[in-house]
């Protein structure tokens, strides 16, 4: 077998102690192979970039109405998987409000209702969300700023971040014509006001809040008999421990949260929704697009460079020096290739969101979860194509 060339041994044995730069030499000597290679990397990050991001929207959107509630305590009945799936006699709320320590008790209504522009066009499910205007139930400055609003009757506000292929481009139209008339369950009713909330990826198009006296003309007269969430106010020091006791003893047919268990219900519920599995696949299937993607470029290095490899064994360099360049090399890649994956996928989560609507934003712990992922792949990557490396002989260089 023919000897290395001299150039390429020097180059080698100059760099073996800064393994760094001779990993960067093997990848780069082959300039289409590396471009290739990070375009297989970025292409992955990509992938599992989307998944993880539509993932967290998955999740994140189920919590909309859950995180922007302010009260002490929140009441749901024994069936509710997440707000709006399920309801409770009115009646049990005010036995709530007669426990000691309680200031006041707001009832909240969640449904679905449709919306449209006129009778003859197709309809969408919007979410509806009614309370008392004279009771403030949100922390959402622009909803409290226009609560007056809602005691008119047949008014309402709807969220700006509404899908605008179901709800139209309402921000648009509000802003040029002021408020306007839609249909709510065959209903006219007046969009009086917008505010933001945004929409969640599978239960709603969007969002449209109402008091509960134009709540009941839309969906019957029974319709404030039953709650989807009560808001329990407390007096100030009120043992907070003590009163829930009271109302598990009192009041066992509904269940008391605090914010943060309410939040968790909710977001406990959508992670064990199949949908969650499938974007957690999605994911999987990138890093295993990645996994193939570095192992083809890192055998092929490898196999390139068996009779160096090998002559560096006979000149004393161990398997384990040897195996850190390969190592560094997919290390390299992964670095390399996740920058361009990362920086591609913020302006598709942008576009996206602008398409949608939707709250598809870059967080950090998907960013770094997908770094770690993309080393891990690389590495991973690099563990099986070093198998080769172990069958450079020396021997066979010389013979």
């Amino acid at each position: 077998m023919k000897l290395p060339a001299f150039k390429t041994l020097r180059v080698l044995c100059q760099n073996l102690p800064f393994e760094a730069p001779l990993a960067w030499s093997q990848l780069s000597h082959q300039k289409l192979r590396l471009l290739i290679a990070l375009s297989g990397i970025s292409f992955a990050n990509i992938l599992i970039f989307m998944q993880l991001g539509f993932r967290a929207l998955f999740t994140e959107g189920a919590t909309l109405i859950a995180d922007n509630l302010r009260g002490d305590l929140f009441v749901l009945g024994p069936q509710t998987n997440y707000l709006g799936a399920g309801s409770f006699p009115r009646v049990q709320l005010y036995r709530v409000a007669a426990i000691e320590g309680v200031e006041a008790v707001f009832p909240v209504y969640v449904a679905y209702g449709r919306w449209s522009y006129s009778k003859k066009i197709k309809t969408w499910s919007g979410q509806v969300i009614a309370f008392n205007p004279s009771r403030p139930v949100f922390n959402l400055p622009e909803v409290n700023q226009q609560l007056w609003k809602l005691k008119l009757p047949n008014t309402v506000l709807v969220d700006r971040q509404s899908k605008p292929t179901d709800f139209g481009p309402v921000n648009q139209r509000f802003k040029s014509d002021g408020q306007f008339s839609a249909l709510l369950n065959n209903r006219q009713v007046q969009v009086v006001g917008l505010f933001s909330l945004g929409s969640s990826f599978f239960r709603s198009d969007g969002n449209i809040i109402l008091s509960e006296t134009n709540y009941q003309a839309l969906f019957g007269a029974d319709a404030l008999s039953k709650v989807s969430v009560g808001v329990v106010k407390l007096k100030p020091g009120a043992n907070v421990a003590a009163i829930r006791a009271a109302i598990a003893t009192e009041v066992p047919a509904v269940q008391a949260f605090d914010h943060a268990e309410l939040v968790a219900k909710d977001l406990s519920f959508q992670e064990q929704n199949p949908a969650g599995s499938i974007f957690a696949f999605g994911a999987v299937m990138g890093f295993i697009v990645g996994v193939v993607v570095v192992y083809q470029v890192l055998y092929a290095d490898v196999t390139d460079h068996l009779p160096e490899y090998a002559t560096l064994k006979a000149m004393g360099y161990s398997d384990g020096a040897l195996l850190i360049v390969i190592f560094q090399e997919a290390l390299i890649l992964g670095v390399l290739g996740f920058i361009p994956g990362f920086v591609t996928s913020l302006w598709m989560y942008e576009f996206l969101a602008g398409l949608t609507r939707l709250a598809l934003v870059m967080r950090v712990d998907v960013a770094v979860t997908v770094f770690v992922l993309t080393l891990m792949m690389c590495t991973f990557s690099a563990a099986i194509a070093s198998s080769k490396l172990r069958s450079a002989d020396p021997a066979d260089v010389f013979s």
